[in-house]
């Protein structure tokens, strides 16, 4: 993957973590100790896995973008849990469904490289 690239997606991952930290903080506190603590480490998790993939080659990268995948689908899953509770609005839901998918093509065109 190109220079730029490798930056996008780092920088869409990270604006990802600004957007929800905001809906985190809003969820209640019975809710936010287990749902929002989840969801904000799986979107850190996100920006350690694309530094390390970065820095990486052959199958250890392989390996790290495989995991990045892994980790994008249980946050999908968090989300939509913490929409179906009603802890999340259908606006944000959709808007952060929409970043989820971006990063998710993104994905698929830096593995094929």
């Amino acid at each position: 993957m190109s220079m730029p690239n490798k930056f996008i997606l780092f920088k869409k991952t990270y604006a990802l973590l600004l957007w929800l930290y905001p809906i985190i903080n809003r969820i209640p506190k019975s809710h936010r100790l287990i749902l929002g603590r989840k969801i904000e480490e799986l979107s850190i998790s996100l920006l350690i896995l694309i530094i390390q993939a970065n820095k990486s080659r052959g199958k250890e990268r392989q390996l790290l973008q495989s995991n990045f995948s892994n980790e994008l689908d249980m946050l999908r899953i968090f989300i939509r849990l913490t929409k179906d509770l009603k802890l999340m609005s259908i606006k944000q839901y959709i808007s952060t469904s929409k970043k989820l998918n971006e990063l998710g093509r993104m994905l698929n065109g830096w593995m094929k490289m």
